[in-house]
């Protein structure tokens, strides 16, 4: 079928909304109405989509934009860091886009959707040029009472762990072979790369560590085949109701290694802490932009009440904290900057004593067992010619610290 075929169905569907409904009554008008869709004309939209998609994945974009009030009516891409609009893309009304986004969805979702206003969900079809499916992420929500959807593509080709150029005796505190139990976490801000060096982490795994996997996300990205490990895969509000439920019930299903998508709230947190307590291997990951940044997320989300025990549990089973950014070079792509905490018996102290802001100069002492932080990191990608001067210094998390540490050059 034709795009302009597809882009007909989408004008004559939005066209039976009654004129006198505004706003957010429209969607919810289309809410009520997205069964009176011929089944073929419910493949035809979709099918418009992935050809969005298909184009998307063409382009070496990361991110797809449709909808809502701020789009204009054009879709958005974001190619190598950078959002800009599509304009050889067909242009969507706001209804058309809503018609679209809301076709993707299974009753439950929509159901969600319509109470919450915010969706997070994993979308995937098949890319006939390479016949392989494709995997995205997903969240649809709400914008002055339209409705818009961000789309990530997820990597199909994992990246090998010696890429990331880690410390071997980062490679170490991670491996479960080596450390039986304890928590490490992947941090950074949206869009840094965490879920991509987590997958990383897992596939290494599975390769060489008899072990089983329990993956709790929302939503699941990569999806593992399980290889060397049995790799099981929960997406919250899909097979399970919540982060802390997903943790819960996964020590009933005799796992070695609990991968956490996210730490997002106190009893998820909690849940983390407790789980590592009873022996098992947790990864996860926060949004935050430094590993001194991410201890004290952890401890400040729980109630004050409970800060002393949650600052001794977590100097127990804390093992490592890696936090990244994606950064521009200068071919015109990104690469990776990392910090890079292992936590040893003075950084034990250091949380316990609530000295925390110590661990700094622990990290930036720490280079012989693999520590570093994010401005010693931008100063080697400088010096070693990937990234420029000026994107050295507006990445890094103290401006000072990285000016010191380039005039010594």
């Amino acid at each position: 079928m034709a795009i302009q075929d597809q882009k007909s169905i989408l004008k004559n569907f939005v066209s039976t909304i009654p004129a006198y409904l505004v706003g957010l009554n429209r969607v919810t008008y289309l809410f009520e109405n997205l069964d009176k869709l011929r089944p073929e004309d419910k493949i035809g939209i979709r099918n418009l989509f992935n050809k969005l998609l298909t184009s998307m994945i063409e382009r070496d974009a990361s991110d797809i934009e449709l909808g809502g009030h701020g789009n204009g009516e054009y879709v958005w891409l974001r190619i190598y860091g950078k959002k800009e609009r599509v304009k050889d893309f067909p242009m969507f009304t706001e209804d058309e886009s809503a018609l679209i986004i809301l076709n993707l969805l299974n009753a439950n979702q929509l159901k969600v959707l319509s109470s919450t206003h915010n969706l997070d969900f994993s979308y995937s079809f098949l890319y006939e040029r390479k016949n392989e499916e494709v995997r995205f992420r997903a969240n649809a929500y709400f914008e002055l009472d339209t409705l818009a959807l961000n789309m990530r593509a997820i990597n199909n080709q994992l990246r090998p762990i010696e890429s990331l150029e880690f410390h071997p005796n980062v490679i170490k505190t991670m491996s479960h072979t080596y450390i039986k139990h304890g928590l490490s976490l992947i941090t950074g801000i949206t869009g840094s790369g965490k879920s991509t060096t987590l997958d990383s982490i897992i596939d290494a795994h599975n390769k060489m560590d008899p072990a089983h996997i329990v993956i709790i996300s929302s939503p699941i990205e990569y999806v593992h085949k399980s290889n060397i490990a049995i790799i099981k895969h929960r997406e919250v509000g899909r097979d399970v109701d919540s982060f802390k439920d997903g943790v819960i019930q996964a020590l009933r299903q005799d796992p070695d290694i609990i991968v956490i998508g996210e730490m997002r709230d106190p009893d998820t947190i909690l849940a983390a802490l407790e789980v590592t307590d009873t022996g098992h291997k947790v990864f996860s990951t926060l949004h935050t932009s430094s590993a001194v940044e991410s201890i004290d997320r952890i401890i400040a989300e729980v109630h004050p009440s409970e800060q002393e025990r949650i600052r001794n549990r977590l100097a127990d089973v804390l093992i490592s904290v890696v936090s990244q950014k994606l950064v521009p070079s200068l071919d015109g792509k990104r690469v990776m900057a990392k910090e890079i905490l292992i936590v040893n018996h003075s950084v034990k102290a250091a949380i316990k004593n609530n000295n925390i802001s110590e661990i700094y100069l622990m990290i930036n002492q720490g280079g012989p067992q693999g520590m570093i932080t994010m401005e010693q990191d931008l100063k080697r990608l400088y010096l070693n010619k990937k990234i420029s001067l000026e994107t050295a210094i507006a990445y890094a998390n103290n401006k000072t610290r990285i000016q010191q540490n380039l005039t010594a050059v």
